[in-house]
């Protein structure tokens, strides 16, 4: 087994007083696609932000692999529209990239061709794309993005993921992304992890899908989710990737 990308032990975090997260343990190994799923306030952002090193720890320790490029895709930037601001523009802060960079990151973000539009004009998906391939000038051996779909509808959002798999595809990078699509999880993760302010199961979909603990959190609906998972695996099985019936 290759050495993981970045890995927690028993880390807890401590915001506006209370505990976010405790003794959480966790790991990215090279090429796999994790997604952490969980309520709203369970944690999710604050443990994205913990493993890239972007809150303090409280207890614990986050062991990230030398050199780890990692490109980081925030749940929501909000830019002034009466900024101009080109997608070129934005795509070179803080650092200027080459023309055939940008449009190399474009590309394979699903944009290709945006350079000369206002960030102010992008559609939601065009937005989220352009905001991807920003991360992917780092040429990242993890991307992280959190929710990165909040906001786009279900054609959109199913197009995204995808993009994100062809990527994985593409590039042989590690994913880690929170979800609040728990169909979105059962077709394009390798193994979840289900939190509320810990770890309260975590292995491949369908295991977590049946878990009693994911069930107590996110209800009856699972179990379409999980049928959605199987009925996807099949697709995966006979390479058809073409299928835009994406259910909710």
């Amino acid at each position: 087994m290759s050495a993981p990308l970045i890995q927690a032990k028993g880390v807890s975090v401590a915001m506006n007083g209370h505990l976010a997260l405790q003794h959480v343990d966790m790991e990215v190994r090279p090429g796999e696609i994790i997604t952490v799923v969980g309520p709203n306030g369970s944690g999710k952002t604050t443990l994205l932000r913990a493993l890239i090193g972007a809150v303090p720890l409280k207890q614990g320790q986050v062991t990230r692999a030398e050199g780890l490029r990692v490109g980081y895709v925030p749940q929501a930037l909000s830019i002034d529209p009466t900024l101009p601001l080109t997608v070129t523009r934005f795509l070179s802060l803080p650092v200027r990239r080459d023309a055939a960079a940008r449009a190399q990151a474009l590309t394979q973000a699903g944009a290709a061709g945006l350079e000369q539009r206002q960030m102010s004009e992008l559609s939601g998906g065009q937005f989220q794309r352009v905001l991807l391939a920003r991360a992917l000038l780092e040429d990242p051996q993890l991307l992280v993005l959190d929710e990165p779909t909040t906001g786009l509808d279900q054609p959109g959002s199913a197009g995204f993921y995808r993009q994100i798999e062809a990527l994985r595809a593409q590039t042989g990078c590690a994913v880690l992304m929170v979800s609040h699509e728990l169909h979105v999880v059962m077709s394009a993760s390798d193994r979840v992890i289900c939190l509320n302010g810990h770890v309260c199961c975590h292995g491949a979909p369908d295991v977590v899908a049946s878990a009693p603990e994911y069930r107590a959190l996110f209800g009856s609906g699972t179990g379409g989710a999980l049928a959605l998972y199987r009925h996807d695996h099949d697709h995966h099985h006979h390479h058809d990737h073409d299928h835009e019936h994406d259910h909710a």
